[in-house]
């Protein structure tokens, strides 16, 4: 259903929000979600901007906020949405899902933010941290071993890819035990691994390989 009525903030501010949005690699699932949060319509299929027209005031006005914008909230959802969108354009045609539960080897179901599957089998997971303090060494200690565990588990056996991002910088003594950490599996080929942490400064993400 096309958007109908006269919004809030007038025809041509909408159009300029479709306008600008249009240029921007937005994946479906980011849509869906925006959607939800803010109720609105959204086509299911079509060009991007025949879909980002189909949905309400709302839902453009935070889209724009958050791509074109790059804004911050306190709760640090825009970081979220803009953190999931990065994730999905590194991995393409692949399935990605958010708030994922997989269970890891110990039987410990990890809340995972971000996943990644090809082929119906987990290739990538990703956290986020949006607010607060820089990512300290507890922190990624606690990411290498929820990553590990899955990687040993049922679920884990194609997983390749683990990725760490910030919007609020990683301390040095995290970066390095996420380094060392990585280093000591090089030689365990059966359950190697990437780690990569993903630093989103100047209203880009910027990734290092450990």
């Amino acid at each position: 259903m096309v958007n109908k009525g006269f919004p809030k903030f007038g025809m041509s501010q909408a159009g300029a929000f479709v306008a600008a949005l249009k240029n921007y690699n937005l994946p479906d699932f980011i849509l869906v979600l925006i959607a939800k949060e803010c109720k609105s319509d959204l086509l299911e299929r079509g060009r991007i901007d025949d879909r980002l027209q189909s949905m309400n005031d709302d839902a453009l006005e935070l889209l724009h906020k958050v791509f074109v914008g790059c804004e911050e909230d306190a709760a640090g959802k825009y970081a979220q949405y803009r953190f999931y969108a990065y994730v999905s354009s590194m991995y393409h045609k692949c399935e990605v899902l958010v708030n994922e539960t997989i269970p890891g080897a110990t039987g410990t179901n990890h809340k995972i933010p971000v996943a990644v599957k090809n082929n119906g089998m987990y290739i990538a997971v990703a956290v986020n941290k949006a607010t607060g303090n820089p990512v300290n060494k507890k922190e990624t200690t606690r990411f290498y071993e929820m990553v590990d565990d899955i990687k040993k588990g049922d679920h884990g056996t194609m997983l390749s890819d683990a990725i760490y991002g910030s919007s609020v910088g990683f301390r040095g003594d995290a970066l390095v035990e996420l380094e060392n950490l990585s280093k000591s599996r090089t030689h365990d080929i059966e359950n190697k691994l990437d780690f990569k942490t993903a630093n989103f400064e100047n209203n880009i993400y910027s990734v290092t390989k450990c």
